[in-house]
């Protein structure tokens, strides 16, 4: 017999009424205050190393390496003459783009998810099962000179991958689609110490998903001041309040609990087949706001898939976006909120589209592959140094030089950059 695969939005929607399927009208931006915003420069860098195969999931700046993680095996300095063997991971010097030679670990499955980790180490998490030959499933930390795991740390989930990582306040929080950390149940989202990899065993944000019996975080965030936590993904309850797949938590009391803080913009349907339409979330520097990055394969302007989309980080009770910017049918994949822009990457077309399908709608600009978002207005800004499409960018991170772009293409700015890039600062 064939499964029918059905999503998680719409086993939500089936227990609500018909009125709430279409997203709530938008919040009014007009109060928002006009803010400087410099974009970086449309011209890539050009000592940055080249992958030569797969692609990006995952970004970390830790000092000055870059360190790089996906699905690849093969990467070569930026002149093309020097290449390395390097699956899965790899890290290179953000001044001179130089492969570091002594960071080689062994890592034997994807991995999605990168932060940096105290005392030069990074904190890598994915589906691998052994790192460097010796049992690691999902979750661990490694040494940036020696590749190397750190000694002491000690964590492992039990099954499934890490997809989210965040370090913040003296806590390593965690998300996935795991249901426990060293042996302690913990549905998708966990926090512990970063030293030792030890359980907090009063955070536990008790997601779940009762119509489909898995839960999977997709992305998580932490607030610059360390006060909220977000997690999206397929889950639909936190404890025993609604949560559709975006959960806040309030991390200022002992033990964490939701924040008041809930939304209905992504009950709506999608496409089906996807557990989750979530992609990618990141907090702005100054912690008022935040952005949602969807995919989808639907569009329209009263459905919140295949979107960015702004939320107030403290508004309270039942919420809706601050605005809502639509690619008109493409899929986004990562966001990054830096110098008073939102970057946007997937494998997008146009943005401004939300009468788009596929196709581009009244209004719509195009953007491919890579864009920039006014935060106040949500439209798109003139920032469109383009990219060859492919599956999508999967990855940004901020560097004192500018920011770094992974994925799964070799041409960014119109020029020859092999899945690894970096669009420098203006000065």
């Amino acid at each position: 017999m064939r499964h029918r695969v059905v999503s998680l939005a719409t086993l939500a929607a089936m227990a609500l009424p018909a009125a709430v399927w279409a997203a709530e009208p938008q919040a009014p931006a007009e109060n928002l205050k006009p803010r400087p915003v410099r974009t970086v420069d449309e011209d890539p860098a050009d000592w940055t190393p080249h992958i030569l195969d797969g692609e990006v999931h995952a970004l970390a700046v830790v000092g000055q390496v870059v360190v790089v993680g996906g699905d690849f095996t093969r990467v070569s300095d930026n002149t093309g003459t020097e290449e390395y063997e390097r699956e899965h991971l790899f890290a290179f010097d953000l001044n001179t783009g130089a492969v570091l030679e002594g960071f080689a670990p062994d890592v034997d499955g994807m991995v999605y998810s990168l932060t940096p980790g105290p005392d030069n180490s990074v904190f890598v998490g994915g589906s691998f099962e052994e790192i460097n030959d010796a049992d690691q499933r999902g979750l661990a930390r490694l040494d940036l000179s020696t590749g190397g795991r750190i000694p002491g740390f000690d964590a492992a989930i039990n099954w499934g991958d890490v997809r989210g990582l965040a370090v913040s306040d003296q806590w390593l929080y965690l998300g996935g689609s795991f249901t426990a950390v060293n042996d302690v149940p913990r549905r998708g989202l966990a926090r512990l110490d970063p030293v030792t990899g030890e359980v907090d065993t009063v955070f536990d944000a008790r997601l779940d998903a009762p119509e489909i019996g898995r839960v999977k975080v997709e992305d998580i965030a932490v607030s610059p001041a360390g006060d909220r936590l977000l997690a999206i993904g397929a889950f639909t309850r936190v404890g025993s309040a609604r949560r559709v797949q975006a959960a806040m938590f309030d991390l200022t009391g002992n033990p964490s609990k939701a924040a008041n803080w809930s939304t209905d913009a992504y009950v709506p349907l999608c496409r089906e087949g996807f557990d989750t339409y979530m992609r990618a979330a990141d907090f702005s520097p100054d912690g008022e706001y935040f952005v949602i990055v969807t995919t989808g394969r639907l569009s329209g302007w009263e459905i919140n898939c295949d979107t960015a989309a702004r939320f107030e980080t403290y508004a309270t009770g039942k919420v809706r976006p601050t605005w809502v910017n639509h690619t008109g049918g493409d899929s986004l994949y990562a966001v990054e909120i830096v110098g008073g822009a939102v970057y946007v990457g997937g494998h997008q077309r146009w943005l401004n589209n939300p009468y788009g399908m596929e196709s581009a709608g009244p209004g719509a600009v195009e953007r491919p592959g890579v864009a920039a978002i006014n935060p106040v207005t949500g439209m798109a800004l003139p920032w469109n140094p383009t990219r060859s499409r492919g599956v999508g960018v999967r990855a940004f991170a901020i560097a004192p030089q500018g920011l770094l772009v992974g994925s799964d293409t070799d041409e960014l700015g119109r020029e020859y950059h092999g899945r690894i890039g970096l669009f420098p600062r203006m000065d």
